[in-house]
């Protein structure tokens, strides 16, 4: 009874260690693509530069003057230039958030490959 245990977690853990590569760089690739995908979507819905973009020619506090028109304008324009960026730099951090995902076991089997060759007997 022991024996057919001992078989099944032997081939169980082959099983995993042949698969994980391939898990790693398919299912869960995607899946860290989609979580980015979601951190990408939150970000832009906190910082929303389409909405203010959208009320560009709303005055602020209801001043209907031209001169209430004019300072909502340059504030909006300048909240979407800050807020587009900050979205930008956003973008940048969740790709390389990513990237890094990708990266992670080729960096991994190199130090492993590096400390191995640095052994002196």
């Amino acid at each position: 009874m022991w024996i057919m245990i001992l078989e099944r977690l032997t081939l169980e853990f082959i099983w995993h260690v042949v698969f994980f590569p391939v898990w790693w760089y398919s299912l869960g690739a995607r899946q860290v693509g989609l979580g980015c995908w979601h951190l990408l979507q939150a970000g832009s819905m906190r910082l929303a530069p389409g909405l203010w973009l959208r009320n560009l020619l709303v005055p602020m506090y209801g001043q209907t003057d031209w001169q209430g028109r004019l300072m909502s304008v340059f504030m909006r324009i300048s909240n979407v230039i800050i807020r587009g960026a900050a979205l930008l730099a956003w973008l940048a951090i969740v790709i390389l958030l990513w990237l890094a995902w990708i990266a992670f076991p080729i960096f991994v089997v190199a130090m492993i490959f590096e400390s191995t060759n640095n052994i002196r007997i």
